[in-house]
């Protein structure tokens, strides 16, 4: 076992991710995730007692039942005993304890999933229970109302126009023009359908390795050369909504602005999300590359944080990148945001 060296962290790498979004599926969460963890473990050539940690994120109120999670880890196969957790967080969460158990000198590899399924319920009422109990959730404020809140003030304040909005959703694609986004019905005034996600159930699973262990399971590693997580107040009346301290800092931390980006994975599940993020990371309005899938096409509760951090690692496999950002966000209107900063190696 690798031991870390005071004031020195150890280098980790994504080595293999599976992932799977449908719009509404028949599955299980435990038949959704047995193929993906299956496919994970099977590229990188190891089962589950040659992983030394499992890690998941979930949320016991999208599924309606205390310790869900618990279930899922039939999908892992927890017999003989694994060194598990979980974290009622997106996945990205789950990554991130993942590594800090790297960074603890206990573990060589790991498998690190997540998954929702918002299809069974209503994903607007579930959202409203992680609200300020006191205050706010008693008057259960569905989802997109929430949003729309932070895009009024968005727009009065002129930090985005409409323009840009409607940019953004044809940039995602969920419209083709201008014309056809000004067409589009207001949900919760002023955003559009086109500016709100649509949802999807879904999973991603992926496999971490420590220097060492990563080059011997993958061609080009994904290393994770920064990492950070930040939060802002829970209670909306002490923030300004038309900023992301949170995003700021944790961007600042994590380094995205030591070297150039080549491909950025947002997740923002609204136009509006997408255009402050951006502005708040200093990243330009339109990337040069496109993202490889956007949330707001298919955004799936627990699991498109890590979603981002999975297609980011994918860009750099294919060759497509060497040094990319991945961003995933939890709470109400980017309460809490997480970047991370995957280097291919390359010279």
């Amino acid at each position: 076992m690798h031991e870390r060296q005071a004031g020195k962290m150890r280098k980790v790498a994504i080595v293999a991710a599976a992932s799977r979004q449908e719009e509404i599926m028949l599955d299980t969460e435990v038949e959704m995730m047995i193929p993906l963890i299956s496919e994970v473990r099977n590229k990188v050539g190891l089962d589950q007692s040659e992983l030394g940690f499992t890690c998941s994120g979930s949320s016991d109120f999208l599924a309606g039942q205390a310790f869900s999670f618990v279930m899922t880890l039939d999908a892992v196969g927890p017999v003989p005993p694994i060194v598990e957790s979980h974290v009622e967080m997106d996945g990205a969460w789950a990554f991130y304890e993942t590594w800090v158990k790297f960074q603890m000198g206990v573990i060589d590899t790991a498998i690190v999933y997540s998954y929702g399924k918002p299809s069974p319920g209503s994903l607007q009422d579930v959202l409203s229970t992680q609200l300020d109990p006191y205050y706010v959730a008693p008057l259960w404020p569905d989802a997109h109302s929430v949003a729309a809140l932070q895009a009024r003030l968005l727009l009065e304040d002129g930090v985005v126009t409409s323009d840009q909005l409607a940019d953004c959703a044809i940039r995602t694609g969920t419209v083709d023009n201008r014309e056809e986004y000004f067409s589009q019905p207001i949900i919760a005034d002023p955003l559009r359908q086109a500016d709100c996600p649509t949802y999807a159930d879904g999973g991603v699973a992926m496999i971490l390795a420590s220097e060492g262990k990563a080059e011997e399971l993958c061609d080009r590693p994904a290393w994770i050369t920064g990492i950070d997580h930040r939060i802002d107040s829970h209670h909306f009346g002490v923030r300004d909504l038309t900023a992301v301290p949170s995003v700021r800092l944790a961007a600042q931390k994590a380094g995205v602005h030591d070297g150039p980006i080549d491909v950025t994975e947002l997740h923002a599940a609204y136009t509006t999300h997408d255009l402050l993020l951006r502005k708040e990371m200093g990243l330009p309005e339109i990337p040069d590359i496109p993202q490889g899938s956007y949330p707001i096409k298919a955004d799936t509760l627990m699991a498109s944080g890590l979603l981002r951090i999975a297609e980011a690692a994918r860009s750099i496999w294919g060759g497509d990148a060497n040094r990319v950002l991945a961003h995933a966000t939890a709470g109400p209107v980017l309460q809490q945001n997480l970047v991370c900063v995957l280097e291919g190696g390359d010279n």
